[in-house]
């Protein structure tokens, strides 16, 4: 009786009849308290805390909502339903991110990313086990047919003693045809398997950057409106300092304001910095969805270099480097997104072009800053190349480099997400590889493989 007035009033509570509801819940309450309910029995899962927060949410009590849908959480995780807790977890982020809440949505996030990694690494272990149990199961039914094949061939050897040449040389091509299929049969089942892993793999990786990329969206929102505010404010209250100071006194309060002008910039600045990073995590929420159609990457690579040249020529006038393309002629169109790999092969040749910067500046004698890009077809794959004589990476460094965040540039002159955003694109985007390889003080190089 307890899980029919859930269901009801949960129908009610969609239907927007809360007085309704009310009742219903509270009497589902009594006799879950009474009869000790558990969220799963024999008829079903019984989503009593679900609803109470549904009510309560629709009444815009929200401390008491939060209560009942964190409860519910807990005892989907005491019950280890583990196919219930990915749904509570979303509906916990998104009641988050409705309260503007962005730290608890962040923090449910990152467990529900978590979550889902160890399901689909327990269902693959399971589909693995169900492949090799079918193929045993496969084997050992070939292995009795071939037995009851040659056990016939041996009758019929026996009561046509004349016909024995012939009746052997048939079964044996019988039997040499059935293993040919057999074999060509287990070959093809091995190959569909492993696309539907791959399959799979992809349909969950895209479900779940949708997912983060529909929180990030949420969250980048928020916080651009007071981040534009704030600027707008330090510009203003700088320009105010900046006319006051024809007519400034001098002594303390001459120093007070120089140091207000100062911290003002400084706010300025970071809040710029703060934009950027936003403007990146978005970016990394929607890497490799844009469209695909078959592009030339020697034409992407030469524009891509010269944009990232002209880019640090313009930070930096005067600053000269060999820029080299050995691009391989007539490599095949490939299916990619343009514009994602567009970003992800300027997010490379960037940082390229600024450690060979950084090494210029160290006044170091008879250097000379080079930056070469090679494009080569390796049997089905194309692989791209960014090789830098900058300062090159410690192991240490090249273990952390495609983390979201991680820099090694000073403060406030990189947000650490262009390379991790490269790879995202590269590896999940399309299904590519993205390797590096340094030598701190000599080199470092970046191998980029596509389409194999």
């Amino acid at each position: 009786m307890a899980y029919a007035l859930v269901l009801k009033s949960a129908v009610l509570l969609q239907q927007g009849h809360l007085a309704q509801a009310y009742p219903l819940l509270r009497r589902s309450q009594q006799l879950a308290d009474s009869l000790h309910l558990d969220i799963s029995g024999r008829p079903g899962e019984f989503m009593l805390d679900e609803a109470w927060a549904r009510y309560y949410v629709a009444r815009q009590q929200y401390t008491p909502a939060e209560a009942h849908w964190r409860t519910a959480l807990q005892k989907a995780a005491a019950s280890n339903l583990n196919m219930l807790r990915p749904k509570l977890l979303q509906e916990l982020i998104r009641f988050y991110d409705a309260r503007r809440q962005p730290e608890q949505a962040q923090q449910y996030t990152r467990v529900y990313l978590a979550l889902t990694d160890s399901l689909v690494r327990s269902q693959g272990r399971f589909y693995v086990a169900q492949y090799e149990g079918e193929r045993l199961e496969q084997a050992q039914s070939t292995q009795i047919t071939r037995l009851q094949q040659a056990q016939a061939v041996q009758d019929l050897r026996l009561r046509h003693r004349n016909l024995l040449p012939g009746g052997a040389a048939g079964a044996l091509v019988l039997l040499a045809g059935l293993g040919g299929v057999l074999y060509w049969q287990l070959r093809l089942n091995r190959r569909t398997l492993a696309q539907l892993r791959a399959t799979q793999q992809q349909l969950v990786a895209a479900e779940k950057w949708a997912f983060v990329g529909e929180v990030s969206a949420g969250i980048a929102h928020e916080l651009q409106n007071p981040l534009h505010f704030m600027k707008r404010f330090a510009d203003v209250s700088t320009t105010m300092l900046e006319r006051m100071d024809q007519h400034a006194p001098a002594g303390l309060e001459y120093d007070i304001m120089a140091g207000l002008k100062q911290n003002l910039q400084e706010i300025s600045q970071h809040g710029t910095r703060a934009s950027s990073i936003i403007r990146d995590m978005l970016a990394h929420s929607r890497a490799g969805t844009g469209p695909r159609h078959p592009t030339d990457l020697n034409a992407l690579v030469t524009e891509q270099a010269h944009l990232a040249y002209q880019g640090l020529q313009a930070q930096h006038p005067g600053f000269q480097a060999t820029l080299t393309l050995d691009l391989a002629p007539e490599l095949p169109l490939l299916e990619v997104a343009p514009q994602d790999m567009g970003r992800a092969l300027l997010n490379l040749l960037i940082n390229a072009f600024y450690a060979v910067q950084q090494r210029a500046n160290t006044t170091e004698s008879g250097y000379t800053p080079q930056v070469e890009v090679r494009t080569r077809q390796v049997g089905d794959a194309i692989e791209i190349r960014v090789r830098d004589n900058g300062l090159g990476m410690s192991e240490e460094v090249q273990q952390q480099i495609f983390q979201p965040f991680f820099t090694t540039k000073p403060a406030g002159e990189g947000t650490g997400l262009g390379l991790s955003l490269s790879h995202d694109i590269i590896q999940k985007g399309h299904g590519g590889q993205l390797q590096v390889q340094s030598q701190p003080g000599e080199f470092t190089e970046f191998v980029m493989t596509l389409g194999a």
